[in-house]
Order: C-alpha cells, then structure tokens, then sequence
C-alpha cells in the first residue's frame, strides 16, 4: 500500500512539530518503558534482591535497541502491549529476562511513562509560549504609543493603542503560561505500587520490610526525574491529573483563539495584517483576496484542542474503583493529541507575530472618523472656561453631532464635526487650539505606561525563564 492509499494525521503531516511529534513516538515511548524497567531493577538489586550487575548490564546495553517486529508478533499471540514488550526485551536480554518487570503490573511502564513524556511536552509548550508572548511583548512595546480605536460591542468605543491592545492578549498567555508551569512543577508520577495500588507484590518481594518498599517507591521515581509522586493510586493514578494537564491546554487554546479572533478582526478593518507571502493565494477565485488563513488555522485548531479536555473529563469520571479499561484507547488519542493541537497552535502563532504588519494611516483614519464625538465634552470644557454658555455650547454640539451624523450614514461622507466647530464664533476657539484639544495622544490616557510597566514588570520575568530558547523562528510546512 502507497503512502498515500491510507489515512493520515494532518496534526503530524501538516500542522505540528517534528520535535513533540518525536515526544509521543513509539522509539520514545517504548525506550521510556525500558529505562523504567531499568530503574526497577537497580532500585531493586540496591535494597536487596537477587539481581546482578550483568544483568543490569544487559538491560542498559538493549535500552535503546528496540526489537519492534518481535513486539508486534507476540502483542498478536498475547492481546497484551506490555507483555509483548516484556517477552521482546527479553529476547535481546536472555540472562535478565527473570528479572524484567519483576513485582510490577502494566500501569507501572504504562502511567509512569505518560507522566514522563507530558513532562517533556509541558516543557516544550512552555517554550513556544515564552517565544510567542516575546514577540508579542516586542510588537507592544513598539506601537504602545499608537493611539487605536477601541471596541466594545464591535462598536467604536474611547481610544486605546494598538500595543495596549497586544497586551490584552498577553494578559491572558500569561495566566496559561503559570498554569502551564504550575503543571509541569507539580507532576506526580504513579510510582511503584503493584496491581491494586497497596504493593502488596513488592512487599513480598521484601519479606513483608515496609520501609524497603517505600523507599523503592522514592528511588525510582527520583532515578526518572520526577521525584512527586501519589501516595495514594488504585491501579493507575487518578485520571483527574490527565483532566488538569489537558485543561491548562484547553485554557492556552482558548487564550489563542480569543487572539486570532480579535486579528482576523483588525484584518477586516485593514488595520493590522498576519503575515501574507508573495506568492501566496487568498482564494482559489477571488484572486484579489488576502485571508488570515494562518488566524483562521489557529482558531479552528484551539477548537480541537478544547474538545480534548472534555476526554479526560469523561475518563476520569467513569472510572471504576480501582481501574476499568475503557481508558486506555480513548488516553492513547486524546493526550498524544491534545499537545500536537497545542504544538500546531503555538508554531503558527510564532510565525503570525513575528512578522504582523500595521497599517498606521489606516488606524489613523478609523480614529479620526470617531474622535470628534469623543473629544466634544473636552471641547466643551474648555469653551466655558474662556466665558461660553455651557447649555448654549452643548445645544449647537448636540445639533451639529445629528447633522453629522447624517451626513456620515446617509450620504457616505467624512466627519466634518470639527470644521463646524472651528467656523462657529462662539467658542471662542482658533483652528489649532481646537485641533490640539483633539490630539488623539490626548485620548489614550495610561495605556502606554500600563505597556511598558507590564511588559517590564510581568511578562519579561516570566519570558527569561526560558532565555536560552529564545529566537525561536517557524518556517511553516503549509
């Protein structure tokens, strides 16, 4: 069969990372699996159990030298992964094959391994979102004196900045990214617990010595890096840790929605762009067309992404007891995918902004049609302080806003509300003191110092704890 006769996962071929896609491989989960049996074994000899070096040995020696084809025959004969791997393993290591697994049950690889690897996918995403939320932080710091208008109901409403307006959407990839950090500082991995989660096996593998079994609960869990772990666990560890890792992913999928929403927006408006190539094709039929296909992608991908928590959710809460098997399919899709969604999400919002293209004569235009019914109160503060009668001033500014109003919705013409201020004597006004009065600068109140104090204060800090993996550039596959 051809490569392309048979279904395959957009997620890998299109969207997302050769590096979390290695993550969730078979070469990396199964040589997981074999370094836990590793750990179990050393943890073992080193309390006491009949387990020699050479044997050690020959289990470091096959760790990375996975005989798949034999997996593959014997999960055949077996109808069971783990059992399949163990008679593998022990092909390629006949004098430690006694030894392989000994006390443990299948979640023991299975769980400790899922634990592991979403360590290393947190890690990863953390990453991307620093590099993400930097290009964003420079995008704000750059335009944070820009005066834009601002929406409220999609309606015009008072000015803001388009930096301002960035930081909006950093507000929100700042919380993930603590979520995110929160996760990956508080993983507890299953450990060492037996079939039911009392370790009953391992307790007789110790002579009924209750401080041996704990403390080879600690070691091996340490020896993996994670030394976190449940205390309590029926046969697996509690599914409501795959619902909290997924949720922190659903919650960053949410935050990168509301912010291509917001940009496909601005696109529509022509006020702020997403990168658009030379070459690239907008429509296959309106060829005049530049979509924010890259905005629309991260939009339509955060809503896979968000879905997947609902399995954990679903899993978790249909548990029985101590375990059922009706998790295992629906884990061995739903994790992997969720953060090869988030992968995808995160490399396409790289690219997004680090090259958004502002059209400042554009904003400049849309601030100028609102601004003179925004900057009439100021006008007319200032009018009654030089003598004019206030109920007088704003009786004429109330007409000419109606007549303006009109003109602009009827007959398609400009704001002239100014010019009609200007030519009227009785405020009391020159044509440049009106025009500085109306300076939208004027209008934006802190929002530049809120940039600069929340770039410097809050988003740097977090954005260098991963200065070494900064400068990351996407070079999308589609």
């Amino acid at each position: 069969m051809s490569n392309y006769e048979y279904y395959k996962n957009p997620l890998i071929e299109r969207y997302s990372s050769r590096e979390m896609s290695s993550i969730f491989s078979d070469m990396s989960k199964f040589t997981t699996w074999r370094k836990l049996w590793i750990a179990l074994a050393k943890c073992e000899k080193e309390l006491g159990l009949n387990i020699t070096d050479e044997q050690i040995k020959e289990l470091e020696e096959n760790a990375e030298n996975i005989n798949f084809e034999d997996a593959i025959k014997f999960e055949k004969e077996t109808r069971h992964d783990v059992m399949s791997h163990v008679k593998a393993y022990g092909l390629q290591c006949p004098n430690a094959k006694g030894i392989i697994h000994l006390g443990a049950t299948s979640a023991y690889v299975g769980d400790n391994t899922d634990v592991l690897l979403m360590k290393q996918a947190l890690e990863l995403t953390k990453v991307k979102l620093a590099n993400l939320m930097n290009n964003l932080a420079q995008f704000a710091l750059q335009y944070k004196d820009m005066p834009a208008l601002g929406y409220t109901h999609f309606q015009p409403a008072q000015l803001t900045t388009v930096g301002k307006r960035a930081c909006l959407w950093l507000q929100d990839l700042l919380l993930d990214f603590e979520e995110i950090e929160y996760r990956i500082e508080n993983l507890k991995m299953r450990g060492v617990k037996g079939t039911t989660g009392t370790q009953a096996s391992f307790l007789k593998l110790f002579n009924g010595d209750h401080d041996k079994v704990k403390k080879l609960d600690e070691m091996v869990c340490k020896s993996m890096g994670i030394e976190s772990k449940f205390t309590i666990t029926g046969q697996t560890y509690t599914r409501k840790q795959d619902y909290l890792v997924l949720s922190s992913l659903s919650s960053l999928a949410q935050s990168m929605h509301k912010m291509t929403n917001d940009l496909r927006l601005l696109q529509n408006l022509k006020e702020v762009e997403e990168p658009f190539e030379k070459n690239q094709i907008g429509s296959s039929a309106m060829a005049y067309k530049r979509n924010p296909m890259r905005s629309e992608r991260i939009s339509s991908l955060s809503k896979y992404v968000m879905s997947q928590s609902l399995n954990p959710a679903l899993i978790f809460s249909t548990q029985w007891f101590e375990r059922t098997l009706d998790d295992s399919a629906n884990r061995r899709l739903s994790i992997p995918e969720a953060f090869l969604g988030i992968d995808a999400i995160l490399e396409i919002g790289i690219n997004v902004t680090s090259g958004l293209v502002v059209y400042e004569n554009v904003i400049k235009k849309h601030v100028n049609e609102e601004l003179p019914f925004m900057a009439t109160e100021n006008i007319l503060m200032e009018a009654v302080t030089r003598g004019g009668d206030r109920q007088e001033l704003h009786e004429k500014i109330r007409e000419y806003s109606m007549e303006v109003g009109e003109r602009i919705k009827m007959q398609g013409l400009d704001n002239n509300l100014i010019d009609k201020i200007i030519a009227d004597p009785a405020f009391n006004m020159s044509k440049e003191e009106i025009l500085d009065i109306i300076d939208p600068t004027k209008f934006t109140g802190r929002a530049p110092e809120q940039v600069v104090d929340f770039i410097t204060e809050e988003i740097m800090p977090a954005v260098n704890r991963c200065k070494e993996k900064l400068g990351m550039s996407v070079d999308l596959k589609v």
